[in-house]
């Protein structure tokens, strides 16, 4: 009896730990995910190569969509952040770059991440950046104004798929957050 007490014990606590491991494993496991997928609106990151390769399909099927760019600044980041365009008709494959303006508005150096999404979300895995200040963290003196450049294109494959082809504006929408165990 004490044997087969001390074993479900063992095997309880081994479900404990497994458990607790999938837990801390989930964030990065669905973040994976949602990069693989374009689910969520999570938008692909994409090579110059693979640029140049969505231009050459994108002349041949043609189309266009209209690009809404949107910006966002958590409440505990001191900084003005907003699009210079709010639209931009592009053509399908064709690589565009877009600029988004941002101003450091207190009296010290502050570092912020942007996270990002685009909506709707089935075209999430048709939007692909090539270069973006979303990829690394951004710092800013006191009062620093800066540019900063996204450059991106739309997959010419949406235009094939039922689900995004019907769409007519896609949303790139980014959130400057004040970045984590950086000392402020």
């Amino acid at each position: 009896m004490q044997k087969s007490n001390a074993r479900v014990a063992l095997i309880a606590a081994l479900v404990a730990l497994a458990m607790l491991a999938l837990g801390f494993a989930a964030v990065p496991l669905y973040r994976i995910f949602c990069q693989v997928t374009g689910f969520g609106g999570t938008t692909q990151r994409a090579t110059t190569g693979e640029a140049a390769a969505a231009e050459k399909a994108g002349a041949k099927v043609g189309g266009t969509v209209s690009v809404r760019f949107d910006a966002n600044v958590d409440a505990n980041l001191p900084w003005t952040f907003r699009p210079e365009q709010v639209t931009k008709t592009v053509k399908l494959g064709q690589r565009q770059m877009a600029f988004y303006y941002a101003k450091n508005n207190s009296d010290v150096p502050v570092t912020g991440q942007a996270s990002f999404n685009v909506s709707p979300d089935q075209t999430g895995s048709y939007f692909n950046k090539v270069q973006c200040f979303c990829f690394s963290e951004q710092t800013l003196q006191p009062s620093e104004e800066v540019h900063m450049p996204v450059l991106f294109f739309v997959d010419p494959a949406m235009a094939q798929d039922p689900d995004a082809a019907p769409v007519q504006q896609i949303t790139l929408s980014y959130t400057f957050h004040r970045a984590p165990d950086v000392p402020q």
